[in-house]
C-alpha cells in the first residue's frame, strides 16, 4: 500500500523532528502551505518533509531565516520539487556555504593563537597585533574575519 500525499501536522514534526508549534510558524511565514480537511484539519503533502528538512539543515549551516525562505520560495508549492529545482539552490547557495566553511577552518586555525580581537592576552598578539593594529580593519576578530597580520603595516617597524 503506497503512503498517503497528505500527512498531519503530527506525521510532519515526527518525521522533521520540529515542533508542530515550528511547522505552525513555517506556515505562517509561507515556507509550507496546508490543505484543510472537511474538519479544519491540517494537512501538508509529503514534499514538504524535504522543504522543512532543508530549512532545518540550512539553519544548521547558518543560513538566515530570509535567506531560507528566498530559496524556499523558488519551490513550486503544490507538487513536489525536482531534482533540477534542489541542484538550483545548492548552486545559489554554495558561495554563502564556502564563505562559512572557510570561516569555520580559520576559526579551528587560529582560536589558540592571536586572531586579531584586540584582547592582546596571549604572547603571539605582540607578534601579530602589536598595538592592536588590526583595528585597522574594523571590528571585530579581523584574522578569523579574513584579514591576515600582513595586511596591517607595523608602526614600530616602520
Amino acid at each position: 500500500m503506497a503512503p498517503s500525499p497528505l500527512l498531519s501536522i503530527g506525521q510532519l514534526a515526527a518525521r522533521t523532528g520540529l515542533s508542530v508549534s515550528a511547522i505552525r510558524y513555517y506556515e505562517a511565514r509561507g515556507l509550507v502551505q496546508a490543505v484543510r480537511t472537511a474538519g479544519n484539519q491540517r494537512r501538508f503533502p509529503r514534499a514538504d518533509i524535504r522543504r522543512l528538512s532543508f530549512a532545518v539543515i540550512a539553519q544548521r549551516l547558518g543560513l538566515s531565516l530570509a535567506e531560507i525562505e528566498r530559496e524556499l520560495a523558488t519551490l513550486p508549492l503544490g507538487r513536489a520539487p525536482t531534482r533540477r529545482d534542489w541542484q538550483a539552490i545548492s548552486r545559489r547557495i554554495d558561495g554563502a556555504l564556502a564563505a562559512r566553511i572557510g570561516m569555520l577552518q580559520r576559526t579551528r586555525d587560529l582560536l589558540d593563537g592571536c586572531i586579531g580581537c584586540g584582547c592582546l592576552s596571549l604572547g603571539t598578539c605582540t607578534l601579530y597585533n602589536r598595538s592592536d593594529r588590526a583595528a585597522a580593519g574594523g571590528a571585530g576578530p579581523r584574522y578569523l574575519l579574513g584579514d591576515r597580520p600582513q595586511d596591517f603595516p607595523d608602526p614600530a617597524r616602520d
